[in-house]
């Protein structure tokens, strides 16, 4: 199956910020002056950067307490799987299923998602162009919930220290889950999902003919 030809075959190139198609060879968008490209510069470069970085945060991340819940007892020190675990005892079903979701099976499924998507743009691995166009905007709206967990424990240390006998304090595990967050929507913004296509273009250029 024959694809049409890209815009870039044609020196078109889409503004990333305003999405307007314009000869490359002005440089800058005539709409909104942004730096025209082609492809974003880099962009496997980076998104491996991005994704080994946050996969280096997600281990503390995981490791160390994220929040601490003091009463008259003395304190204890929660980790994520811990403090869903608490929940899930207290009863609170849906806070213990926010964060489990939130902090375990979505940075999970988003580092994995850009490793397929970074294997299948370098033609390491095979996979149709229209699947992984689906699992990026996927990847891209999963991203926009990964915080959920962190504003749950905000608004538990607002709300409990309302109280005289329990206090809930964050731990350094949750700075390192934001930065797990802030880097793999960084990952997801970096990759250029053309990419995708321009792989598909050249398998099918070099496969043998009928």
């Amino acid at each position: 199956m024959s694809l049409p030809p890209p815009a870039a075959s044609q020196e078109l190139a889409s503004c990333h910020v305003c999405q307007k198609v314009s000869p490359i060879r002005l440089e800058n968008c005539p709409r909104c002056g942004a730096h025209l490209h082609l492809r974003k510069p880099q962009s496997l470069e980076r998104t491996w950067a991005l994704l080994l970085s946050a996969c280096a945060l997600y281990v503390p991340a995981n490791l160390m307490p994220i929040m601490t819940v003091s009463g008259l007892g003395g304190g204890e020190a929660n980790t994520i799987l811990s403090g869903v675990v608490a929940f899930w005892q207290m009863k609170a079903y849906p806070v213990a299923i926010v964060i489990f979701t939130a902090s375990v099976l979505i940075p999970i499924l988003k580092v994995a998602a850009l490793v397929w998507l970074c294997l299948a743009a370098s033609g390491r691995v095979w996979a149709s162009p229209r699947a992984l166009s689906r699992v990026y905007y996927i990847t891209e709206l999963l991203g926009r919930w990964s915080m959920v967990d962190v504003f749950v424990v905000a608004i538990l240390v607002c709300l409990v220290r309302f109280g005289t006998l329990m206090t809930i304090t964050p731990g350094p595990a949750a700075l390192c889950f934001s930065g797990v967050v802030i880097l793999t929507m960084f990952a997801a913004m970096s990759f250029d999902p053309r990419l995708i296509w321009d792989r598909h273009r050249a398998d099918l250029a070099d496969a043998p003919p009928p």
